[in-house]
């Protein structure tokens, strides 16, 4: 994948996502520059995470700040980017629209822009998306067609009514589910994932657009309140309390492992056989394998000898019902497959969290 020269940078590096590449993009490049504004609402401590390589070079600015790229760009000259910077907060988004669009949107922008004035084409630029994108997706009917329902009202939630009725969700591909985005968030990534395949294209640069599930495992922040749901239920069940779940608990997701994500986008910076020159059809990254956040909360209640989760019946407006990856695309485009079960995700999961929380009380024995 990468020659004697190449150089890989990587947006948002010293993330959750960012360190877990890091060991893996440092054995594969000469350079690894990881760019990062250490926001304290991931970082507890703005300093260099311990789980980012050392072999990576860290620079410290902001995305949305052109001098800061003015100053990286003249001793840079990356061949390979990866664009994880992002802000990420579903419900947070409703309240911080402008937060969200500024980083995901100007910050992309303001990095392509930077690159044009410093004279920079990388061969290839990745961006992590999400599936938020696809807000509720399609869903089918008793026929089998597929209809697009678009975002939950507040009255229908509130109501209790969770579903649409007479229909069946599908699980989302970009071969065949339009993206209809029911957060503000999810419509930041989509407009991110426009800006950078028309530049990307226009610059005869291969752009591979990546939209991830829920991507959990150790590393994820457990100080921010607005990701990272199963670190939150672990460290819920670690001190004994029974974990609320929404709605009705049948809640969708697909729970992808950080290490596989790792996986997949490394084979998204290589020349993967079955990957076009220039990939107009977003990726689909998940487990292949959804389940409903009860049974993940039972089974986190399981390992960590804590009461049953509780139905509490409260929503989130902006959530989705049902979110569930087809991966086949994947599969056959990038030679990757998911490698991790549920469960060992989970158990290693709940490991590092009692090594890295090992300090704060627990009421589990």
């Amino acid at each position: 994948m990468a020659g004697v020269t190449d150089t890989c940078l990587v947006t948002g590096g010293a993330g959750f996502i960012g360190c877990a590449l890091s060991p893996v993009l440092a054995d594969r490049f000469t350079r690894v520059v990881a760019l990062d504004n250490l926001h304290p609402q991931v970082h507890a401590a703005t300093e260099r995470p311990a789980a980012l390589d050392p072999r990576v070079e860290l620079v410290r600015g902001d995305v949305t700040d052109a001098a800061a790229w003015d100053a990286l760009l003249p001793g840079l000259r990356p061949t390979h980017v990866v664009h994880l910077a992002a802000e990420t907060g579903t419900g947070q988004s409703l309240t911080e629209a402008s937060r969200h669009a500024a980083v995901n949107v100007l910050g992309t922008a303001t990095m392509l822009d930077a690159f044009a004035r410093h004279a920079v084409v990388p061969e290839r630029v990745v961006l992590a998306s999400s599936r938020a994108v696809y807000g509720e997706g399609a869903w089918a009917d008793a026929e089998g067609r597929l209809t697009f329902p678009g975002q939950r009202t507040h009255a229908m939630l509130a109501a209790g009514q969770w579903d649409f009725p007479g229909l069946t969700p599908v699980a989302m591909s970009a071969r065949s589910v339009r993206p209809e985005p029911t957060s503000i968030y999810g419509a930041t990534k989509l407009a991110q994932e426009h800006v950078i395949r028309a530049w990307c294209l226009a610059m005869d640069t291969t752009p591979v657009v990546l939209r991830l599930q829920n991507v959990y495992g150790p590393g994820q922040s457990l100080t921010n309140a607005y990701t990272g749901i199963l670190s939150l239920f672990t460290r819920l069940a670690r001190r004994g309390e029974s974990i609320p779940v929404y709605e009705d608990g049948l809640v969708v997701r697909d729970f992808v492992y950080v290490d596989d994500v790792v996986r997949a986008l490394v084979a998204a910076l290589s020349h993967a056989p079955g990957l076009p020159a220039s990939l107009d059809t977003a990726v689909d990254v998940g487990s292949g394998a959804p389940t409903t956040i009860l049974d993940v909360a039972r089974v986190l209640a399981r390992l960590h000898g804590a009461p049953e989760p509780t139905v509490t019946g409260a929503f989130r407006d902006g959530d989705v019902r049902h979110a569930e990856a087809d991966i086949e695309y994947a599969v056959s485009a990038l030679g990757w497959v998911p490698e991790e079960s549920l469960y060992e995700g989970l158990r290693r999961l709940a490991a590092w969290v009692a090594h890295t929380l090992v300090d704060e009380p627990s009421d589990v024995r």
